[in-house]
């Protein structure tokens, strides 16, 4: 809802990333969250995420919401890393079968389906997983490896992965070339920022017209009555728009991933009933993994 209790809307099909900005405490999770429970009814829509906060699946905001999930992985790079490369494979899986199997080059000129699900993957603290990593000793080295590779991964996703129905909602305090790639973030065409402390981070999730609307910069966004509240860019109109995003209880957000947990599936396996016999996900690139940290 917008300022003048209007609804505001954002049109995600044909959208090949989003990105969500802001401080700590003030509704990035709480976004997702809502954003989970609102989609978690349809068999149409799978989940995958990757959160850099935590260690485990059950720590964290995501832990009641596991069962709506097909995949999540923590903090660890590694395991991030077989998630991205898995959902890539599905990606270019999906690409090279769309024509013999949907009838057409691009899902959505029909829509998602039970059988060809919108795959939303979110990747929280995002900035965890692609950062560079300074040092010159064998761990830091390989750590950079796989930071330099998830940044690959999730750029070829966002480049590649509208058409086959596939998106990537990356969510972090600050979106400026420091914490995502700007090869990566300029490609995401909707972004959200909840309150920021300098104008550059606004910038960064915002655009530079940001700068010419001072009353909607989210650096006025930092008191306590701010939190839930982001600043977006409307599409089709002028300007930016503030909208207070709705809160749902964990107790509701558990009771909804519960109730909607028998429509999770894994759309690789999705794809793998409806042509039996081939192995859509083997992926000549596996052979380029980084090899994990050794014990």
């Amino acid at each position: 809802m917008d300022e003048y209790a209007q609804p505001v809307s954002v049109n995600l099909s044909e959208v090949p990333g989003v990105t969500v900005a802001g401080l700590p405490g003030f509704g990035k999770t709480s976004l997702i969250n809502r954003f989970i429970c609102d989609f978690a009814p349809s068999p149409a829509v799978q989940f995958a995420v990757a959160d850099g906060k935590v260690l485990g699946a059950h720590e964290g905001d995501y832990a009641d919401l596991m069962g709506r999930l097909f995949a999540f992985t923590g903090s660890d790079l590694a395991e991030a890393n077989a998630l991205f490369r898995k959902l890539v494979r599905l990606r270019r899986a999906r690409s090279s079968v769309i024509k013999t199997v949907l009838g057409r080059k691009d899902m959505w000129h029909g829509g998602p389906s039970a059988d060809w699900p919108w795959v939303v993957l979110i990747v929280d603290e995002a900035h965890t997983f692609v950062r560079d990593h300074k040092g010159s000793d064998k761990e830091s080295k390989q750590l950079a490896a796989l930071a330099a590779q998830n940044a690959r991964l999730l750029e070829e996703l966002v480049k590649m992965g509208r058409s086959v129905g596939m998106i990537v909602i990356l969510v972090s305090q600050k979106t400026t070339g420091d914490a995502i790639p700007t090869f990566i973030r300029d490609v995401c065409p909707v972004g959200l920022s909840f309150a920021q402390k300098t104008i550059e981070a606004a910038v960064a999730a915002l655009g530079d017209d940001i700068r010419l609307w001072p009353d909607a910069n989210p650096t006025v966004l930092q008191e306590p009555a701010y939190v839930g509240v982001a600043v977006m860019k409307t599409q089709g109109q002028k300007g930016f728009t503030r909208v207070r995003t709705p809160y749902v209880s964990e107790a509701d957000s558990a009771g909804i991933a519960a109730r909607t947990a028998h429509l999770t599936a894994d759309p690789a396996d999705l794809l793998a009933t409806q042509l039996p016999g081939i192995d859509l996900m083997k992926d000549d690139s596996d052979d380029d993994a980084v090899p994990p940290l050794a014990a």
